[in-house]
């Protein structure tokens, strides 16, 4: 059995929005001793940490992974999605990338497949071009 290609979305977007939330958190720490804020304000910033920790999670609960022919979009924790698309049916892939995207290297793959209205779209991921070109050599190569 040859060997499964997993692809997640990039912890690019969420590391940055650590980063911001530090920031803002060492920003209210410092004008708090400096202003002599009340400390309550201190002590309620670092809740700020519950937003980025929210990206990371969902980040790290969807998953995309190319073996055997088939590609399975996994996505949730307690009310969990699982997609199917045989390679071979894939009509379509779109890569969208803002300016922002591009100069990360990141962008949102949508594929298209025969029989279906829907279309799935994996977001931020990194090099979307690479991934669109090995999922249409795979799809062409069956």
């Amino acid at each position: 059995m040859p060997e499964a290609t997993v692809i997640r979305p990039t912890m690019k977007f969420v590391n940055a929005t650590y980063v911001a939330v530090l920031l803002v958190i060492i920003a209210v720490a410092g004008a708090t001793l400096f202003f002599l804020w009340p400390a309550p304000i201190a002590w309620v910033s670092p809740l700020l940490l519950l937003w980025p920790l929210k990206l990371h999670i969902e980040n790290k609960l969807t998953r995309v992974t190319i073996q055997g022919g088939k590609l399975l979009f996994e996505t949730g924790f307690f009310n969990r999605t699982t997609r199917s698309i045989v390679l071979e049916r894939i009509q379509d892939l779109t890569v969208r990338q803002s300016l922002g995207q591009r100069i990360l290297g990141v962008g949102d793959l949508s594929i298209e497949t025969a029989g279906e209205s829907s279309r799935l779209t994996i977001p931020r991921i990194d090099r979307p071009q690479d991934v669109a070109n090995l999922l249409n050599d795979l799809a062409h190569r069956g």
